[in-house]
């Protein structure tokens, strides 16, 4: 019954407040005279803090008859899912978060559908973003950025061009110089980890439950990708971080290549300084074999609260978030690639390194479509082998634990 009662709000919102109004032509809610304030959370990211707080004082002015209370909270992309779906209830009415958590979210009755612009969303945005933000043919959220994958940033003052096609050759010459190649594939670090194993053939996609995975790196190949990041590892220049932590080594000179995504190239550009490069992913040595790296690619979006006791402004100012406006200022100050067609049209962005390497790496990386199980043990396995496999546990069975965990069903 709620969730009925919810929907007729939001349909009478729409069809009485924001009827053929897109976030370029504001139209004023029709109860404009009841100057109740508008109560609203936004859930976002810590380095798009001070980005979303400028999107929100243009909203605000699109409205100055509007008496607005909008709050900014810091809720990871990668782990939104999880903490709205604690209390759907008491989290924000507007939330940012990675594409691949949509179907759990559609799943929970945790977003609402989007009844705000939807048309102008679908043709503004790319496909392959409008069909992330999709289920069942329904539209559930609004594109942010079309650039959550990753690709190597590098400090051409310490490699050449040929240098950085070849983790091996690069963690070979940054040992000699006494520096670091970084990659955050220890804790928290299977969003990365992915690659490796990906790259040589071997396989963990989605099952169609949508709860489960299937996963087939306990495999003699799969011995063969261990031991090539352990190879990695032993050189003593190939380093598991964070990639915060990763950035700021880098800012100290320590750290002269590291994988990592576009919201990151404006600090890693003052750390390069002259010497910011970037590239698509090295390859690296598997028996012997140079192996591409390969990646996850994925799209950022902007949800809605259902429960939100403003769901018609909430939508409003999701689509003011993510309009071609805003998509090109997070370019500007976080460095992310645009859905947006327009946005993604424009000079600065089509020339710019980091989005020009992300490009590159795109033909071998993969859409991210995971099963919840799947995060823990593969940070679980990260870690072990960023730290030389400490307990020198025979690598099948380690494969084989984590290809359990991974494929075991979600809750």
């Amino acid at each position: 019954m709620k969730k009925l009662s919810v929907l007729l709000i939001v349909m009478c919102l729409v069809s009485s407040i924001f009827a053929g109004g897109s976030s370029e032509t504001p139209v004023a809610p029709a109860d404009a005279a009841a100057k109740a304030p508008i109560d609203l959370k936004v859930w976002v990211g810590e380095l798009y803090v001070d980005a979303t707080a400028k999107m929100i004082e243009s909203f605000k002015a699109q409205y100055p008859e509007e008496t607005f209370n909008i709050t900014i909270g810091i809720e990871s992309e990668s782990t939104c899912k999880d903490t709205i779906l604690t209390d759907p209830e008491a989290a924000a009415d507007v939330f940012t978060f990675a594409d691949d958590q949509l179907l759990d979210l559609v799943n929970a009755g945790a977003i609402q559908e989007v009844l705000v612009n939807a048309d102008g969303v679908k043709s503004a945005n790319g496909e392959g973003a409008v069909a992330a933000a999709t289920v069942n043919g329904k539209l559930y959220a609004y594109p942010m950025s079309a650039s959550n994958g990753y690709f190597l940033y590098y400090d051409a003052r310490f490699f050449s061009e040929d240098d950085v096609k070849s983790f091996n050759t690069m963690v070979e010459k940054a040992a000699s110089a006494g520096k670091k190649v970084g990659m955050q594939f220890g804790v928290d670090g299977g969003w990365y980890l992915y690659g490796f194993f990906k790259g040589a053939g071997l396989e963990m996609v989605i099952n169609e439950d949508g709860t489960s995975n299937s996963c087939n790196w306990n495999s003699a190949r799969g011995v063969e990708v261990a031991q090539g990041i352990l190879d990695l590892v032993a050189s003593g220049a190939f380093v598991a971080d964070s990639t915060s932590n990763l950035v700021s080594a880098a800012a100290d000179g320590n750290v002269v290549a590291l994988v990592d995504g576009t919201w990151d190239s404006n600090p890693i550009m003052d750390a390069f300084k002259e010497g910011y490069a970037c590239a698509k992913l090295p390859t690296f040595k598997v028996a012997g074999e140079d192996v591409q790296t390969a990646s996850f690619a994925g799209y950022k979006l902007i949800g809605v609260n259902p429960h939100s006791k403003n769901v018609g402004w909430a939508m409003r100012l999701a689509d003011w978030l993510t309009n071609e406006e805003n998509q090109v200022l997070r370019f500007q100050t976080n460095g992310d690639g645009p859905s947006n067609v327009n946005a993604a049209a424009d000079d600065a962005v089509r020339t710019n390194p980091a989005i020009a390497a992300l490009a590159t790496q795109s033909q071998y990386a993969t859409v991210q479509r995971v099963a919840g199980g799947y995060w823990t043990p593969a940070a679980t396995l990260g870690t072990i082998l960023s730290q030389g496999n400490p307990e020198k546990t025979d690598l099948l069975k380690l494969l084989d634990t984590a290809v359990a965990g991974i494929t075991a069903p979600s809750l």
